[in-house]
């Protein structure tokens, strides 16, 4: 007899993107001209001063283990990074490594969360948040982000959160956001952190996409006076830097933390490779004018992509204010169609055409609250998001094959229409 799994894993999704993913590289494989816009992949190299360090430190024999909590050069660098870019008050002893930002999610998770704690999470929600919170038991409380509020946490469900809630014990946050592109403002942040200030409340703040704000600069809650205390922020290499494969991050959090994170880290992953922490520190060190001018060129595909979506019936996308993502409401076409919007960007792939695909994700991907949604990467050369969108509105209006689409796939058929919103202005 075979043992038994148990409850949590079989409660456990994949991300969306990545089951989106493979069956688009199937289609490709079978022929298919497929136009990946599905996955948060940066298409740019990697910085080279990175590239040199990490194959001069392994050349140099930088293969062996080193501390669970980080090399001490890649930690001098990374808080001097933060204190330059973002003017936050921290020293190598407030920072950790790991392999990207994913990680402190469960780190945060083991060090904070007990049984039935309540946890707030914005939602629509990236979906390993799900996961973490559920692997230690705890409850995710729901804050749904709305388009005619640019999809910025609502400060009034954070206090009824903290004086309803049975146990309420942390807040996720992240902004700039995914999917959404909201990003927090100032007085976001500082409200959030005048309700929560010495409470028995943690706030992990999700920052992957800090270099990816598109009007001002990107603010962190640790920012606010007294927040390191009561904060983990993360942080990657692999959006900024274009260093995915590297599977590179770090975190910012008070040094109790850190020591609780240097524990976890030796027991879950014993720690990050040297090479791999050398390179990053190239990258920061001397990488930035790079990263500025593919900051740039992303900006530009945003906005070049968000025009493009606006043109076409029944869509409305807002210009999101950071990351690569466009985050359009297509409830108009969806309920025209009866068709769910998972339904719709699983049509735009398999079903609208047999030569031609485009691999999106429905907004269900990230939780209900995304529901008349799609979530398009922009990390594609602009030509091939000009051919998406001409795409999307002619596999929009072919009614019959969306109509064959959901014969075959009833599941993707629409129970109940959608919310719509106002064409933006």
């Amino acid at each position: 007899m075979s043992p038994s799994y148990t409850r949590f894993s079989s409660t456990v999704q994949p991300e969306g993107a990545f089951t989106v993913l493979a069956v688009a590289k199937q289609l490709a494989a079978a022929g298919k001209d497929v136009i990946e816009l599905e996955i948060g992949d940066s298409p740019f190299a990697s910085p080279e001063s990175a590239v040199e360090a990490g194959i001069e430190a392994l050349r140099a024999g930088r293969t062996t283990y080193g501390p669970s909590v980080g090399l001490a050069e890649f930690r001098e660098a990374v808080a001097a990074y933060a204190r330059e870019e973002h003017g936050l008050l921290v020293t190598a002893d407030n920072t950790v490594a790991g392999p990207g930002a994913k990680t402190f999610e469960q780190l945060f998770c083991e060090a904070f969360l007990e049984s039935d704690d309540g946890v707030l999470v914005f939602s629509p929600y990236f979906p390993t948040y799900a996961a973490n919170i559920g692997r230690r038991g705890a409850r995710m409380v729901l804050s749904k982000l709305r388009a005619d509020h640019a999809f910025r946490p609502e400060l009034g469900d954070i206090r009824r959160f903290l004086d309803e809630d049975p146990r309420p014990k942390a807040i996720f946050l992240n902004s700039p956001h995914n999917p959404t592109g909201g990003v927090a403002t100032e007085e976001d942040l500082r409200g959030i952190a005048n309700l929560i200030r010495g409470r028995d409340v943690a706030v992990f703040s999700d920052e992957p996409y800090d270099c990816m704000v598109w009007d001002g600069r990107h603010r962190s809650i640790l920012a606010q006076p007294d927040m390191l205390e009561q904060t983990v922020a993360a942080y990657t290499f692999s959006k900024s830097f274009s260093m995915s494969g590297w599977r590179l991050g770090y975190a910012l959090c008070s040094t109790d933390t850190v020591r609780v994170f240097d524990l976890l880290s030796n027991t879950a992953f014993s720690c990050v490779p040297p090479f791999t922490q050398v390179a990053g520190v190239a990258a920061l060190q001397r990488g930035r004018e790079y990263r500025d001018g593919r900051m740039r060129e992303f900006q530009r595909k945003v906005e070049l992509h968000v025009a493009g979506l606006n043109t076409l019936d029944g869509v409305n996308c807002l210009m999101p204010g950071g990351t690569f993502y466009v985050f359009p409401s297509v409830s108009v076409i969806c309920n025209r169609a009866g068709i769910t919007s998972h339904g719709l960007a699983m049509y735009l792939l398999e079903g609208a055409d047999d030569e031609l695909g485009v691999a999106c994700l429905g907004g269900e991907c990230f939780g209900t609250a995304g529901s008349g949604f799609l979530r398009l990467s922009c990390a594609q050369p602009d030509e091939r998001l000009t051919e998406a969108v001409a795409f999307i509105g002619v596999a929009a209006a072919r009614v019959d094959r969306i109509a064959a689409y959901l014969e075959t796939h009833p599941e993707y058929r629409l129970s109940s229409f959608y919310e719509t919103h106002p064409p933006v202005s």
